[in-house]
């Protein structure tokens, strides 16, 4: 398996725990009690979402001078680190679609929506420039967004009363800080070059 896969699987496995969008699926499910549409609206709007995601990281290792490029992704890594630490809130707007649209229609809007801008999707576009392989990045973030989302979805707020919150947020930002510091330090800084 690939590294971009497995790391991006991990990464985002762990910052989605207690994320804005975890959040949304706990309350879709409790709300709907329909995981099946939910399940699915998940995963349609996390590959469309992080596969634009993937897509603009793509653009930046191409259009990006790989000396500034270390430099932005070893920063925004370590961003990430720090922004994973700082608890998300669910807004109640972002669950009214369901009566205008059902369940699936609901959860794929609200999700699209919920991760535009979110720190899972700007992780993507750090790791799809990191990595510079798209797919294997793209398809390790959804993974990851499955992992913590799908259990959230038939489990409700059982599970989250049981997740050490703080930990989980703690090891995601500890592995956003490794990945900023290895860049910043040039670690792999062949992996530019290679595409270029």
């Amino acid at each position: 398996m690939s590294s971009a896969l497995l790391v991006s699987t991990g990464v985002i496995a762990l910052a989605e725990i207690g994320d804005k969008t975890q959040l949304l699926a706990f309350l879709l499910a409790t709300r709907f009690k329909k995981p099946i549409p939910i399940i699915i609206g998940i995963i349609l709007a996390t590959l469309i979402n992080h596969g634009l995601a993937g897509a603009v990281g793509s653009w930046i290792t191409a259009n990006v001078d790989p000396s500034v490029l270390r430099w932005a992704l070893g920063a925004s890594f370590i961003a990430m680190a720090v922004w994973t630490l700082i608890p998300d809130k669910i807004e109640d707007e972002e669950t009214q679609l369901a009566t205008k649209l059902g369940v699936f229609g609901a959860t794929f809007v609200t999700f699209f929506l919920a991760e535009m801008g979110d720190k899972t999707q700007i992780a993507t576009v750090a790791m799809s420039a990191h990595y510079a392989d798209v797919l294997m990045v793209v398809a390790g973030t959804t993974l990851g967004m499955l992992i913590a989302d799908v259990p959230a979805v038939f489990a409700g707020d059982k599970l989250a009363e049981k997740i050490p919150m703080k930990l989980v947020h703690r090891i995601a930002a500890a592995m956003f800080a490794a990945l900023g510091v290895a860049t910043l330090w040039g670690v792999g800084s062949g992996f530019v070059q290679a595409i270029k």
